[in-house]
């Protein structure tokens, strides 16, 4: 089936890049795990297949996807959300260029850009993506050449306003980069919106049964196309085979998923927010949030992600977050099943002692798409042992 920008969301999930296979009619693609193919006579390749770094027709399919899903023109698939990201940034800067990041980017994010690439010779400078005064001084007080925004944040939930940052970034000539891994291509657009580039992690959303790892880098840009692809082909990072099936198995269930997942986020969030245990909840859904009108602008609906601080501190957080019997004690985030994580020492420890570091009294729960009730229902029995 054709799909084009007019076909509307869900169906383009489930059908770009995946043609029926011709020969037998099946209507789910099979998966090549084929490392090379035959030429017919030297250099003369079958619909340009050569080897499986540089092009593998699984990974084609999921990368057609993805870039209809993010209303791109190209997307590459990646062996990790950071390998994504290493590639993409050592495609477009050098040494002595600088990024601009929000002070509350996840913690693999910041410790690839500061203490992997800033050996390389690039610089960074973490700033309040919310204060847009504060991204206009930080952008002109460097060599920018990228920024660098998470909306919804990780772990704090903070939302930036992507059309007016990606003005403040092109007036100084940088590109603006766009962590989607929290709202998904089904809530939030970032390229309609100005951003130049989109990445994912897409072991969490995407792929959504925590089965998979991967990540993902999207553009509508030529240019930028050539640069990242030289980079993904030229290193190597890409997702195998297996990987890019279990992403596009999951890719095509998201829109419901995350319709599912964005409901029960809401209602945990609005229990939270009357239990005299917790000090903040941090939604976006929740009319206190100070970024819920941006996000009501900007997104489809505020997602499956809820922190929440603790008035009791670091000891109550630990006891709730080892209490709970379904949510799972675990890292990561977005897979069907709900997730409980204590950033400070699981997924952010790598920023502890920086400006980045997240309060010790902070759970980040990642709401799957169980039933709400059991879902409370386990937040209350957890609460009740403090």
């Amino acid at each position: 089936m054709a799909t084009n920008e007019s076909t509307g969301f869900n169906t383009r999930a489930i059908h770009a890049g995946q043609a029926f296979e011709p020969r037998t009619g099946a209507v789910v693609p099979p998966v090549h795990f084929s490392s090379t193919y035959a030429q017919d006579g030297i250099g003369g390749l079958r619909a340009g297949y050569e080897y499986g770094r540089g092009t593998n027709p699984t990974r084609d399919s999921l990368q057609e996807q993805l870039a209809a899903l993010e209303g791109g023109t190209h997307a590459f698939s990646f062996s990790s959300g950071l390998a994504a990201e290493d590639s993409l940034i050592r495609a477009l800067t050098r040494p002595g260029d600088h990024i601009v990041l929000g002070n509350d980017a996840y913690g693999g994010t910041y410790r690839l850009i500061a203490r992997v690439l800033g050996d390389w010779g690039i610089g960074n400078t973490p700033v309040d993506m919310a204060d847009l005064d504060a991204v206009r001084a930080a952008v002109a007080a460097h060599p920018t050449k990228l920024v660098w925004v998470e909306t919804p944040s990780n772990p704090l939930m903070k939302i930036s306003d992507i059309a007016a940052i990606a003005g403040i970034a092109h007036e100084a000539g940088a590109l603006l980069v766009v962590d989607n891994t929290f709202a998904s291509p089904y809530l939030q657009q970032p390229l309609a919106l100005g951003a130049d580039i989109v990445v994912h992690s897409t072991t969490k959303y995407i792929g959504g049964h925590s089965d998979v790892v991967g990540g993902a880098v999207v553009v509508a840009d030529e240019d930028l196309a050539e640069k990242i692809g030289f980079v993904q082909f030229a290193v190597g990072a890409v997702s195998g085979p297996m990987d890019a099936f279990l992403t596009t198995r999951g890719l095509k269930t998201l829109g419901v998923r995350m319709d599912r997942h964005s409901t029960n986020a809401q209602a945990v969030a609005e229990w939270l927010l009357g239990r005299p245990e917790v000090e903040r909840v941090l939604y976006p859904g929740l009319p206190d949030h100070p970024g819920h009108e941006l996000a009501r602008r900007q997104m489809k609906s505020f997602g499956g992600m809820v922190s929440v601080q603790f008035r009791g501190g670091e000891a109550v957080a630990r006891k709730v977050a080892e209490s709970t019997r379904v949510f799972t004690l675990a890292e990561s985030l977005g897979g069907i099943e709900s997730l409980m994580n204590y950033p400070s020492e699981m997924t952010h420890a790598s920023v502890k002692g920086t400006e980045l570091a997240v309060p010790v009294n902070l759970l980040r729960l990642s709401v799957g798409i169980e039933d709400a009730e059991d879902l409370i229902a386990d937040l209350e029995r957890a609460f009740s042992a403090l």
